[in-house]
């Protein structure tokens, strides 16, 4: 007779040290953004180093499930695709679109074959390995990129190439690593072409399609609560992806177009959906490095950090720049631009993610494979992207002009120690008729916009408040919740809610 061991199953003891360390990393993971912004560092760092330190070189924590990492991985990106797609503004990107395509497809071939020259001839390493190094690290990351740019914001026609091609150049990179990770003889070049080609175009058309629809019906159907039509953007975003993955087309190009489209479809509730991704993201973010710090092993690396540093160099300082030169010199792209781009070309969360495929296609050498890609990440990534600001000022591509890039719906009431109140007048409110100045509102708080009918306007003491008009009231923190309770007071009783003895 046949006995089966029995799996232990998750108990509630285990869910909440599960839950405590979780928050706790995230915690840590929030405060370190903080770090990074004055230090000029990319946030990824500082999660590689967390999962690094909780690993097995550091409290003691072994995980070695490469297929686990990849799937949360690529759920990851998906995440973080459909936040810069809702993100992206389509008015600045629109210019950029034939030299970002170009970069994401041309580009990429050209810097793939450099790197994988460069690997084959400089490190040794057979032409497999070589062509999955060079497709794996030729994608860029903008996040990376504009993480160290918050205060030195470059013209809009610069960040929306970047902008535009670090949200194109993933699905044809994935396509071809996966191609290059599987067993037997490569494709022929044109037959691989053609693959890329149909994937993209398939992938394009989902995107738009779903996109387009998820706009459509977001418009005419009333959600009875606002907090549901976050939800349903992302479900919308992710199920492009997971349509365009399932017809064999690019599942990535497809969340991404479909986000970019939502994104700029004016839908209710826009700024709320935003902030639910960008915060999505994050947490998308925070928990792959940290996955990805924890399946590596830091004492493995040392036999591969020359080997890293070399194919680094070649990326850097020949790969990318003849990239760049290749693929936008027919736009008249000044010298200037393409030297920042050719120095802006970080790799970031797509490269180490992807090194994971041939781990879990058993690639020969796959181990080394995914150290290589580990370790120039992370020295390039500290070499290029502190200096970043620097080369932009030097290039004087720094457009002190422009907003920088500081989340200029928090940060200005973060500093005034203020709040943002948002409330609706329902049908049943007895805010109904009431002036402005007859709300009363504490000393400290004060209706900063009314959005009527779509329109937006700022509004005297005299405006007379309607049904269905949304109220934007900013309020410092210590009369936050005065303010709050006033606006349902009147609410409740009308205009002469303090004075009848309610609220």
């Amino acid at each position: 007779m046949i006995t089966q061991e029995r799996v232990r199953p998750l108990t509630v003891h285990h869910l909440n040290e599960l839950l405590l360390v979780c928050s706790l990393v995230l915690l840590i993971a929030v405060a370190a953004v903080r770090l990074s912004s004055r230090s000029g560092l990319p946030s990824l760092l500082i999660y590689l180093g967390i999962g690094v330190a909780i690993g097995s070189d550091g409290i003691g924590v072994n995980f070695n499930d490469a297929e686990l990492t990849q799937v949360i991985g690529y759920a990851a990106l998906v995440v973080i695709l459909a936040e810069g797609g809702l993100s992206t503004s389509w008015h600045e990107i629109k210019p950029s679109l034939p030299a970002a395509a170009t970069l994401s497809t041309v580009g990429v071939t050209v810097s793939v074959g450099v790197t994988a020259a460069g690997a084959h001839y400089l490190v040794g390493l057979d032409w497999q390995q070589s062509l999955i190094i060079g497709a794996v690290v030729s994608s860029t990351d903008a996040a990376a990129v504009f993480s160290v740019l918050r205060k030195v914001p470059l013209p809009r026609r610069l960040t929306g190439v970047l902008e535009a091609e670090s949200g194109f150049n993933d699905a044809p990179v994935v396509i071809m690593v996966v191609a290059f990770s599987t067993a037997g003889p490569i494709d022929a070049w044109y037959v691989l072409l053609g693959k890329i080609t149909l994937e993209l175009a398939i992938g394009a058309a989902i995107g738009l399609a779903v996109g387009w629809l998820g706009a459509f019906a977001l418009r005419r159907v009333a959600l009875p609560a606002s907090g549901l039509y976050p939800i349903a953007v992302m479900a919308i975003a992710i199920a492009a992806y997971a349509a365009g993955a399932m017809a064999h087309g690019s599942g990535f190009l497809a969340v991404y177009l479909a986000s970019l489209v939502l994104g700029n479809a004016r839908l209710p509730h826009a700024p709320a959906t935003r902030g639910f991704a960008d915060g999505l993201g994050w947490i998308a973010q925070i928990g792959m490095f940290v996955l990805l710090g924890l399946l590596v092993t830091p004492h493995e690396l040392l036999d591969d950090i020359w080997p890293a540093v070399i194919v680094g160099l070649v990326l850097t300082l020949v790969a990318r720049p003849l990239e760049v030169l290749v693929s936008v010199t027919p736009f008249g792209t000044p010298w200037q631009e393409k030297v920042l781009m050719s120095w802006a070309g970080l790799r970031g969360a797509v490269p180490i993610v992807l090194a994971t495929i041939p781990l879990v296609a058993e690639v020969p050498d796959s181990e080394r494979i995914f150290n290589i890609v580990f370790v120039l990440v992370i020295v390039y990534t500290l070499v290029q992207g502190p200096t970043l600001p620097w080369v932009a000022r030097r290039l004087r591509l720094a457009d002190s002009g422009e907003a920088a890039d500081l989340g200029i719906e928090s940060a200005p009431l973060e500093r005034l120690r203020g709040h943002l109140l948002s409330t609706t007048v329902a049908e049943s409110s007895k805010i109904h008729g009431v002036e402005v100045g007859e709300l009363r509102l504490p000393a400290g708080s004060a209706v900063t916009l009314v959005v009527r009918d779509g329109k937006s306007f700022v509004p005297g003491p005299t405006t007379v408040l309607r049904r269905g008009d949304e109220l934007l009231v900013v309020a410092t923190d210590p009369v936050r919740d005065a303010a709050e309770k006033r606006l349902r007071a009147v609410a409740r009783g009308g205009k002469l809610a303090g004075w009848l003895g309610s609220g």
